[in-house]
């Protein structure tokens, strides 16, 4: 294992203000389960997993409580045992309704039986692949994308190189950096795990230069492992963390337009995910909490917290103090990708990485002016768009124009917005645009089936 600096720099990319010192330096802290969970069925990228229980049932801690329901889809589990309250459609991290295990929580917290350790050395790569489908598994840095689909690339490709995404690129959040420092150990077993069932790739571990402790942690905890492995020292750009990004950054290739990372022979993974493996494999435990990093300057004690999922932002925020100031915007996730939410009610889910509270001091309101064609949207764009152009085809209900200027291949990261000094709503425009694209799919698929079924 050796550590190299990266030789590859992508297109593009900002420089927004951290705020990582904020929490980069508290140890993660288990929060006790709280009284009442509100346990999500969508978790994850896909079909939201099939609800199995109903009112009145008693659940244990690891259950199973919703069903895969799908290719892309995963299974849901208790976070903890408890009585359930009522199903009910409520308010997720991004915006949309889905249905929620309200769960009342037991003082004694009893425990489902686990699922049987494997020996991930000599165990069956099918027997693998089952279990983290089964413990509910998908990746915890961004869309939630089933694991045991990542793992399982079609039967002519190859996964070359296995890329774990330790970057944490997103400003205020440092769960992933205090995972490698603290659980380096866990994160290394799931490398091994996820390259036995990759056929032995070559891996790089992709970590941004502003995380030294974690570097150190990691390069101590992978030392003596043997075959083709590396820690690529990124340099502090964002998004670095994105999927596509970090291929570039760590080996040079470019995944093609509407293409797979599987294409260029690559696999990315988180380092929560990574960790969250090990824990599925060597102790039969599913996924049913994780850190997520409480920050901002109208909290009192910024922390990175251990909870269950389904636990309310209010609780994580008692937890970390309270407000040490009237919060103007409450973000879930990070300032760059993160969404505005309306509420502290919402419930945590395996892809909850952050919540933000920001003070009026740290946001301001605008209004969206016209373009003044200064073209700093487009050298800020790692996908080499034209984000003014598509954002005045969304203006003015063109879609057809922001389809034929690649907006598909927008990856909403936010570059763009970061730099507009029209304060133009660019990303939004590109998320909307996106939709209506996705909807008109739908809508042709929907009706050549219906055509097809017809005749």
């Amino acid at each position: 294992m050796k550590t190299v600096k990266s030789s590859f720099k992508f297109h593009g990319g900002v420089h927004p203000d951290y705020n990582k010192e904020l929490a980069a330096g508290q140890p993660i802290e288990e929060l006790p389960v709280p009284k009442t969970l509100a346990i999500s069925m969508s978790q994850h990228l896909g079909a939201p997993a099939k609800c199995i229980v109903k009112a009145g049932d008693r659940v244990l801690r690891g259950q199973l409580i919703g069903e895969r329901n799908g290719f892309i889809s995963v299974p849901v589990h208790a976070s903890a045992s408890g009585t359930v309250k009522g199903i009910e459609k409520r308010l997720g991290p991004a915006g949309g309704m889905a249905d929620c295990v309200i769960l009342e929580t037991d003082e004694v917290q009893e425990d489902a039986p686990a699922l049987p350790a494997l020996d991930w050395k000599t165990a069956s790569i099918d027997d693998l692949r089952a279990r983290l489908n089964d413990a509910g598994i998908c990746g915890m840095g961004g869309a939630g994308f089933p694991t045991v689909v990542k793992l399982t690339p079609p039967p002519d490709k190859r996964c070359e190189y296995l890329i774990l995404n330790g970057a944490e690129c997103e400003p205020y959040l440092t769960a992933d950096c205090r995972m490698m420092m603290e659980h380096p150990d866990r994160i290394r077993a799931g490398v091994e795990i996820m390259r036995r069932i990759l056929g032995q790739p070559a891996v790089r571990i992709a970590i941004e230069s502003n995380k030294p402790e974690a570097i150190a942690a990691m390069e101590k905890a992978f030392a003596d492992i043997d075959g083709n492995v590396e820690i690529v020292v990124l340099p502090v750009l964002y998004p670095q963390g994105s999927e596509k990004h970090q291929i570039y950054a760590t080996v040079g290739r470019i995944v093609p337009e509407g293409g797979l990372p599987i294409q260029v022979g690559c696999v990315v993974e988180n380092v929560g995910t990574a960790a969250a493996i090990a824990d599925a494999v060597t102790k039969g435990l599913p996924l049913i909490r994780r850190v997520t990093t409480v920050s901002g300057d109208a909290v009192a004690n910024p922390k990175n917290i251990l909870a269950p999922t389904g636990t309310r932002y209010a609780d994580l925020i008692t937890f970390a103090g309270g407000e040490k100031m009237p919060p103007a915007k409450i973000i879930s996730g990070g300032t760059m990708m993160g969404f505005n939410v309306p509420t502290t009610e919402i419930g945590t889910t395996k892809t909850t990485s952050g919540l933000l509270l920001l003070s009026k001091d740290r946001v301001f309101q605008y209004s969206s002016q016209p373009c003044i064609n200064c073209g700093r949207c487009v050298r800020a764009c790692p996908m080499q768009l034209n984000p003014a152009a598509i954002s005045r085809s969304v203006e003015a209900d063109d879609i057809a124009a922001a389809k034929s200027f690649g907006v598909m291949n927008c990856i909403e990261c936010g570059a763009c917005a970061f730099g507009c000094p029209a304060y133009r709503s660019i990303t939004q425009h590109c998320r909307r645009a996106k939709a209506i694209i996705r909807a008109q799919i739908a809508a042709e698929k929907a009706k050549a089936a219906a055509a097809k079924n017809a005749k």
